[in-house]
């Protein structure tokens, strides 16, 4: 485990692509502060430029680095870490050249220890997205990507990710976007919608953003 956090750790601050095993989908991780790698990275899915892409972080506490935070710091821990992506405003801290054409950014947290522990060996966030070619379906074991290994400097392989047998599973983290006080916007369902509605709204309050 240790051998793979480290060779995973390496390559990325090498300025590779790995391949990850997520709560969710697997993800291909670069670090989110070098311009290069994340260029890589649309190249690789043949992604439009203009889709962001999300960091990932170890813990809650270093989200506060990379973003401005308008909510609780309970409602982050109740959805963090888990199937879900928070969208919020970025900090002059985060890489100018990731997401330019935005001033939010979603982080992921996800609930899987191989990747919060992966985090933590970076000095600073991972950019993640799902891996695959962009417009394809998400992959939940590493043989349903094969023809990405060749462009990735590493790939781990943690098993199968998900319920393989649950249609859900293929839908990725649940996307909300918290960036305006008191309210709330679906992006994207995702996996967990129905329980993060449910604390968004009757825990802390918020209110759907009128779409």
């Amino acid at each position: 485990w240790r051998e793979a956090v480290a060779a995973a750790a390496g390559a990325l601050q090498a300025g590779g692509l790995v391949a990850v095993p997520t709560d969710t989908v697997y993800g291909v991780a670069c670090l989110a502060q070098d311009s290069a790698a994340v260029r890589s990275i649309y190249s690789l899915k043949g992604r439009n430029g203009a889709k962001p892409l999300s960091i990932c972080l170890g813990d809650v506490e270093r989200l506060y680095r990379y973003c401005h935070v308008n909510v609780p710091d309970e409602l982050l821990r109740d959805l963090l870490p888990g199937p879900v992506t928070l969208v919020l405003q970025r900090s002059e801290e985060l890489n100018k050249d990731l997401n330019p054409f935005t001033s939010l950014v979603g982080v992921r947290i996800p609930n899987h220890p191989f990747m919060r522990d992966l985090a933590r060996a970076c000095s600073g966030p991972l950019a993640l997205t799902s891996a695959n070619i962009s417009s394809q379906g998400s992959t939940l074991t590493v043989l349903e990507f094969q023809e990405l290994w060749p462009q990735l400097s590493l790939v781990i392989d943690g098993g199968p990710t998900g319920d393989i047998q649950s249609p859900e599973c293929r839908l990725g983290s649940t996307v909300v976007d918290l960036s305006v006080s008191g309210k709330f916007s679906i992006i994207r369902p995702g996996c967990a919608l129905t329980p993060t509605v449910e604390i968004l709204k009757k825990k802390y309050g918020l209110v759907p953003e009128s779409s």
